[in-house]
């Protein structure tokens, strides 16, 4: 009997969780995706997932996204069900998943690579750092400081400047016009995300628009 996985995610990564499965083909596992109902994945607690998930049938393992930070023992005792932490990026979930292919050839393209650090907020100067540092080794041309809603980055002015001097080309995405002022104010070299009420601000800063 195939083993069956369900991959616990959230509002914005469940499309592209969907497609990326799918696209696996036949696979040598039955799968099913649970939107826990938070935004963003990485951000999901112990206690939501204890409160909103409801595992039917049987169940073998449940992935958890890369970054969730609760404590995976308490989760599988609670359910008696196995989790385990996926990878910290969907696109890394097919070797995850035991289907490596060969790596792709990034060293051509006519695009841009903005790769998102979608926990940007959460994270230390330093960590946000390493993580540019991983990223650009992976093809990224642009590091991506994800904000996050109704949350907090006091740190974003100090990245973006960190990042600069190290010769990083900088992204910032936020439905934040303050935030997208503090990222523009501090060299940032796009801003991703833009409406039209925060459209106007690329007329005070050299900052490309990116209209999403």
């Amino acid at each position: 009997m195939a083993e069956r996985l369900v991959f616990l995610t959230g509002h914005l990564a469940k499309a592209r969780l969907e497609r990326l499965l799918t696209g696996l083909g036949r696979t040598e596992f039955a799968w099913e995706i649970v939107d826990v109902g938070v935004k963003v994945a990485a951000l999901m607690s112990e206690d939501i997932v204890k409160r909103r998930l409801t595992l039917t049938g049987d169940v073998d393992r449940v992935i958890l996204p890369g970054r969730y930070r609760g404590n995976i023992e308490h989760l599988s005792e609670h359910f008696g069900v196995p989790f385990v932490r996926g990878p910290d990026e969907i696109a890394d979930l097919p070797a995850f998943l035991g289907r490596a292919g060969k790596p792709p050839d990034l060293t051509r393209h006519d695009m841009r690579i903005f790769a998102e650090i979608v926990d940007a907020p959460m994270l230390s100067v330093e960590a946000l750092m390493a993580r540019a540092s991983m990223l650009a080794a992976a093809g990224a041309d642009v590091i991506d400081l994800g904000c996050l809603p109704e949350t907090p980055f006091p740190l974003l002015a100090e990245a973006v400047r960190a990042l600069k001097a190290q010769g990083f080309v900088v992204s910032v995405d936020s439905a934040s016009a303050d935030e997208l002022s503090i990222g523009a104010h501090a060299g940032a070299d796009y801003l991703l995300s833009l409406d039209e009420n925060t459209l106007p601000l690329i007329f005070d800063h050299r900052a490309t628009a990116v209209l999403i």
